[in-house]
C-alpha cells in the first residue's frame, strides 16, 4: 500500500542495495524519524526470498505468531493451561492485533519484546526459579532490542511497569531483588546491542551535540538531535516540528479499547473482580499485569497518541483477560450476554446495509464511491470516515461474510454456554477477519499506487514526477524501484532531511516544473484526480497525456504515447 508501508518497503531495500545500513534514505534524501531494526529485518527477508511486497511483511507476519504464542506460553505458565489458551485466543483474534499488523510498522515488535521482558523480569524474581541470570539477561536483551524497535519507549515500558511493580511489593530497595536482577550485567547487554547503531549514527550525520529546543523548518542539528529531542522529547510535549501526526482524543483513546480488544473486551469487568495480592505466582502475574498495562495507557494520555501506540499493553490485558475467562463467575455470564446482543445487533446491521446496497449499481473502482477527509488521514484509522453507503455496494461479499460471522457469534453467546461462546467468538473472528481481508483487496486500487506502477512500467523511458508528496505515491517508487523527482513536497517527513548536507537535488517547484514538462525529454508525472486543474494551470491541459487512472489518483506524460507504446488497459 501507499504511506508507510511501501516507505518501510523501499528504505530496506535501499539498505540492502547500498550497503549503507545505519542511514536510512528515501529517493536519496536522509529519513532519521525511526529506529532501524525493522528495516534490517524487511532486508534480511528479502535477502533470503527476493525483493517483493510479501517479502516485506514476513517479519510482521512472523512477530504477530509470536506474540500470540508467547502470550499463551506466559499465561500458561502464570496461570495454568486454561487460562494461557484463554490469554493466547484473546491476543490472535483481536480486532486491534489484526488492524494494526495490516500496515508494517513496528509495534508488533515492539509488543513481542516488551512482552518477552517482562516475563523475564518476573521469572528471575520468583523464588523456585532455577535460572534467574538467563531470565534477566533476557529481560536486558529485550530491552535492547526494543531501544532499536521503537527507541526509548522499547526501555521505559518494561523498566516503568516493573519499578511500580517493585514499588508497591515493596522489593525495590531488597538486596536480594538486585542480586537477581543482576543491573550491571544487564546495562552490559543492554548498550552492546543498542549502542552501535546510535553511535555510528551519530557520527555519520553531524552535528554531534545539538540539544536546542527549537525545533522550526529550514534548520538541520544531525542525527542525536533529530532522533532524540525531536522524535522522543518534543513529541512527547506536541512541540515536534514537522507536525506530520495527529492524536487521539484522550476518551476515545480509552475507549477505543473497547473495540481493539473485542470481542474479549466484553469480559473486562471480570478482571476487576480478580484478586492482585502478590501472594501466589497468579496473583503476582496479574499485578505486573496491572502496572504494565497502566503505564503505557496512562503514559500514552499525557503524550501525543496514535490508535495503535497502545499496542504493547495488549498482551497484559490478554493475560487479565484470559484469568477471568478461566475462573468464569457471573461477570464472565454477563459478558457473554452483552457479548451476544452487541454481535446479534452487528449481524443486523450487516444484512441491512446489504439490503440497502443490493441494487446500488458498483463501476470502475470504491474511490469512485468514497467521501474524502483529508484532515484525519494522519490518524491510523482516519479512511474508516470516507465510508459512504454507496462504497457498501462494492463490498457485498466480505459484508455477507462478516454478516455470517456475526450470527455465528451471537448464536454462540446466546446459547448460554460459556465455552460455547468463546468457541463461537473466535469462530466469529476467523470469518471476520477473513471479510477485512477481502474487503482490503476491493481497497486496493484506493489505498495502493500498484496499478500506476505496472503501467509506467510497461511504458517508455522517463523522468518520474511525484506531485505533492512522497507518501502519497510510495507504491510506486517502491515497485518501480526508480528515483522520482518530488513536486512541492519539502514537507512533512521528507523535510528535515531535505536541508542535511549534501541533501540530493530533488525537490522541485511549479515554475521548475512547468520548464521540464515543456522539454522534448519525457517526463511522467503521478497526482491526484484533484490536483490535475492545477497541473492544467500549469502547462495547459494539451500538454497532459493520461496514461493511467485508479482509484482516484492519474498518471500523466508531457508527450503522446504512441500505439505500441502505451500500456494495455489504458
Amino acid at each position: 500500500m501507499d504511506d508507510v508501508d511501501a516507505v518501510q518497503a523501499q528504505i530496506a531495500r535501499n539498505m540492502l542495495t547500498s550497503g549503507n545500513w545505519v542511514t536510512a534514505r528515501l529517493d536519496g534524501v536522509i529519513y532519521l524519524e525511526k529506529s532501524p531494526l525493522v528495516y534490517w529485518l524487511i532486508a534480511v527477508a528479502y535477502k533470503l526470498f527476493g525483493v517483493h511486497d510479501w517479502a516485506a511483511r514476513i517479519p510482521i507476519a512472523l512477530s504477530c505468531i509470536g506474540l500470540c504464542w508467547l502470550t499463551a506460553a506466559f499465561g500458561r505458565w502464570a496461570f495454568g493451561k486454561r487460562a494461557g489458551l484463554y490469554a493466547g485466543l484473546c491476543m490472535a483474534t483481536c480486532i486491534g492485533l489484526f488492524l494494526f499488523t495490516r500496515i508494517l510498522i513496528p509495534d508488533v515488535m515492539l509488543t513481542f519484546s516488551v512482552a518477552l521482558a517482562m516475563w523475564g523480569f518476573l521469572r528471575c524474581l520468583e523464588e523456585d526459579e532455577p535460572h534467574p541470570r538467563v531470565w534477566a539477561a533476557v529481560f536486558a536483551a529485550n530491552l535492547g532490542l526494543g531501544v532499536l524497535l521503537k527507541s526509548m519507549i522499547g526501555v521505559l515500558f518494561p523498566i516503568a511497569a516493573g519499578g511500580i511493580y517493585l514499588i508497591v511489593t515493596r522489593q525495590l530497595f531488597s538486596a536480594r531483588t538486585w542480586k537477581r536482577l543482576h543491573p550491571f550485567m544487564g546495562l552490559g547487554i543492554i548498550l552492546l546491542i543498542a549502542a552501535p547503531w546510535h553511535i555510528l549514527a551519530t557520527l555519520r550525520n553531524p552535528p554531534y551535540f545539538d540539544f536546542t529546543f527549537r525545533s522550526v523548518p529550514g534548520e538541520y542539528h544531525g542525527f542525536l538531535w533529530f532522533y532524540f529531542m525531536n522524535e522522543q522529547v518534543l513529541r512527547f510535549l506536541n512541540l515536534r516540528y514537522p507536525r506530520d501526526y495527529n492524536t487521539v482524543p484522550r476518551l476515545y483513546f480509552w475507549l477505543f479499547h473497547l473495540i481493539w480488544l473485542f470481542p474479549w473486551s466484553v469480559y473486562l469487568p471480570a478482571v476487576a473482580k480478580l484478586s492482585y495480592k502478590p501472594v501466589d505466582r497468579a496473583g503476582r502475574m496479574r499485578l505486573l499485569a496491572l502496572c504494565w498495562a497502566g503505564f503505557v495507557l496512562v503514559f500514552f494520555t499525557f503524550s501525543t497518541t496514535q490508535e495503535y501506540y497502545s499496542m504493547p499493553c495488549y498482551p497484559a490485558l490478554a493475560l487479565l483477560l484470559g484469568s477471568a475467562m478461566a475462573m468464569e463467575g457471573k461477570w464472565i455470564k454477563r459478558g457473554t450476554r452483552v457479548l451476544g446482543i452487541v454481535t446479534a445487533c452487528a449481524a443486523i446491521a450487516a444484512i441491512g446495509i446489504l439490503v440497502l446496497v443490493r441494487s446500488v449499481p458498483a463501476p470502475g473502482d470504491i474511490s469512485t464511491a468514497l467521501s474524502h477527509h483529508p484532515n484525519v488521514y494522519t490518524l491510523s484509522m482516519g479512511h474508516m470516515e470516507d465510508l459512504t453507503l454507496q462504497s457498501f455496494a462494492y463490498l457485498r461479499l466480505p459484508l455477507a461474510l462478516a454478516a455470517v460471522g456475526f450470527v455465528v457469534g451471537a448464536i454462540g453467546a446466546l446459547w448460554r454456554r460459556w465455552r460455547m461462546a468463546f468457541l463461537a467468538a473466535t469462530l466469529m473472528m476467523v470469518l471476520f477477519f477473513h471479510a477485512a481481508r477481502l474487503a482490503l483487496v476491493v481497497f486496493d486500487p484506493y489505498l495502493s499506487s500498484r496499478p500506476l506502477a505496472e503501467s509506467l512500467l510497461k511504458s517508455p523511458e522517463g523522468t518520474l514526477i511525484v506531485d505533492h508528496h512522497y507518501y502519497t505515491f510510495s507504491s510506486v517508487l517502491f515497485y518501480t524501484d526508480r528515483p522520482a523527482l518530488l513536486l512541492n513536497s519539502r514537507w512533512n517527513t521528507m523535510e528535515y532531511g531535505s536541508y542535511a548536507p549534501g541533501a540530493p537535488d530533488v525537490f522541485i517547484n511549479d515554475p521548475e516544473f512547468r520548464d521540464l514538462w515543456l522539454k522534448p525529454e519525457r517526463f511522467y508525472v503521478v497526482a491526484q484526480q484533484s490536483a490535475v486543474p492545477r497541473l492544467e494551470g500549469l502547462v495547459g491541459s494539451a500538454q497532459l497525456n493520461v496514461v493511467a487512472e485508479s482509484g482516484g489518483k492519474v498518471l500523466l506524460t508531457n508527450h503522446p504515447l504512441t500505439a505500441s507504446a502505451a500500456p494495455k488497459g489504458t
